[in-house]
Order: C-alpha cells, then sequence, then structure tokens
C-alpha cells in the first residue's frame, strides 16, 4: 500500500543543513493501522507530510498503491491528495465562519459533483461519527472531541483508502481521545481503512496493529 525506501528529506538555509529523516524504509499494508512515535523533533511530522504529499523527499522514492508519487508533479500530486488521502490534524484545522456540514464537504469541491450530492455525503459522514445532529452548527459551538469528530468526517467523506492523522488525540482529554480513538478503529476494521497515526500516548498506540519509533530522524523500531 505504502512503500518508502531509502528515503531522507534534508533542510538546507544558506549557514546550516538539518537532517529531519534519513534513511527510512518502510511498508505499510493495506488495511494496516500503523503508529509512529517518538520525542518532538524526530520526524513525525515530516514523515507523515510526505506521505501525505505535502512535502517532498530530499531523496528516496514514495510508493502508493504501486504509483511512484515522489516522481509526479504538483498538480498530479493534488489530485492524487484530494481523491485518495484524508487528513486529521491535532488542532482540528476547521474553518470558524463554515458550519460544521459545510467544513465536512470541503473536500468534495474540487471534484465533479453537484451541491446537493456534496450535501448528501457530507451528512452521511457525520452521521457516521455521531453528529448527524450538529450539522447546522458552527465549530466555536463545539467541544474538542466534537471538533476531532467533525474533522474525521471531513477527513473520510471522499472515501480515501489511507487516513493520516497527526495527534488525532492531542488536544483532548482522554474520554474525549478514547472516543476519537474508538471511530478511528472502527473505519480500520470497517471500512479496512488504512491509517498511520502519530501520538505520543503509547496507549493510544498500543491500540494499533504496529508501532514505529523515530529518534533523530532514523527509524529505530
Amino acid at each position: 500500500m505504502i512503500q518508502l525506501q531509502n528515503l531522507n528529506k534534508v533542510y538546507r538555509t544558506s549557514t546550516i543543513e538539518t537532517t529531519a529523516l534519513n534513511d527510512i524504509n518502510l511498508s505499510i499494508d493495506k488495511g494496516e493501522f500503523l503508529s509512529i512515535m517518538g520525542p518532538s523533533g524526530c520526524g513525525k511530522s515530516t514523515l507523515l507530510n510526505i506521505m501525505g504529499l505535502l512535502d517532498e523527499p530530499s531523496s528516496g522514492k514514495l510508493v502508493i498503491n504501486g504509483q511512484q508519487i515522489s516522481d509526479y508533479n504538483s498538480k498530479a500530486m493534488a489530485k492524487y491528495r484530494n481523491q485518495h488521502l484524508g487528513f486529521i490534524f491535532q488542532s482540528f484545522h476547521l474553518i470558524p465562519d463554515l458550519s460544521v456540514v459545510d467544513n465536512v464537504e470541503l473536500p468534495l469541491i474540487y471534484r465533479k459533483m453537484s451541491a446537493a450530492q456534496r450535501k448528501t455525503l457530507a451528512k452521511s459522514a457525520l452521521e457516521s461519527v455521531g453528529l448527524s445532529n450538529r450539522v447546522d452548527h458552527y465549530p466555536n459551538q463545539l467541544s474538542g472531541g466534537q471538533k476531532q469528530r467533525v474533522a474525521i468526517a471531513r477527513a473520510i467523506v471522499g472515501e480515501p483508502s489511507i487516513i493520516l492523522a497527526d495527534e488525532p488525540t492531542g488536544n483532548l482529554d482522554s474520554v474525549m481521545g478514547n472516543e476519537v480513538m474508538e471511530i478511528l478503529l472502527r473505519l480500520n476494521k470497517e471500512k479496512q481503512t488504512t491509517i498511520v497515526m502519530v501520538t505520543h500516548d503509547e496507549n493510544m498506540a498500543n491500540m494499533t496493529h504496529r508501532l514505529v519509533r523515530l529518534y533523530d530522524g532514523s527509524q529505530v523500531q
């Protein structure tokens, strides 16, 4: 499903060179739920961003579903990202001036479908995360856990084969965090959605199929 081959990421300025990722080799199977852990600054989010086509490696290959995505141009990457990938962020990234249902619709705007189709799919996604009674609310009317469930609905509305989650429970208390994890585990089990999750929470990581640890940009487990 996802293969990283001899992948490196180096950030350079005129005076300094920083290695964010060092020779990462990783294979993630279809339907796998993988956790990535490590101390702050070890390259976890950089690795997730490269898998999500939000950043490019300095060298090495990224292969998804047998396609060498690292060779795509920016337009092709944007199209692939929209059609195949879903994103969940720690800070929710909801647009405050849009209603819940309009936030969830956003990934569908770039697809050829009517406004009515988008609305139907968005409401269905919200129902799947238990928020069918909140479609007309705004983000400032929701709790942190509800905001993250909206973010999950937005991530799954286009039926992506891969979800990339960066600290999805990081801003939530333990009760809300467990609710979010239950939704992700259900998606993985029922839809066979491949999920890659960055987390600092060992308990959350232990709920997933496999754990990869990074340290100073290198894979140590």
